[in-house]
């Protein structure tokens, strides 16, 4: 599974199983994740990348700025995910 930056994820274990989050940046077999509400982009958790899945790469311009290095804000964060969360097969695009 190679997951890298502005994917998003869905946390597999933890406190925040079953939760959505950006990638904001990789570190060897660590991911930081952010979903501007738990967690912030200033203060982005560091996880494992056993314990999440990459669920999809969006074609969104939050994902441009987070690829690209821009400065995003919590709140397009939580805008962009909760729009992906309303779709109604977001259980099932997982991507391998």
């Amino acid at each position: 599974m190679e997951v890298s930056r502005a994917d998003i994820v869905q946390s597999m274990a933890g406190r925040d199983r079953g939760k959505l989050f950006y990638v904001m940046k990789t570190e060897g077999v660590y991911v930081l994740i952010a979903n501007g509400k738990d967690r912030k982009v200033e203060r982005p958790k560091r996880k494992k990348l056993k314990h999440v899945r990459r669920v999809t790469r969006p074609e969104t311009r939050v994902a441009e700025k987070i690829a690209r290095g821009d400065k995003v804000l919590n709140s397009e964060l939580r805008r962009d995910l909760a729009e992906f969360s309303r779709e109604p097969s977001v259980k099932t695009k997982e991507v391998c």
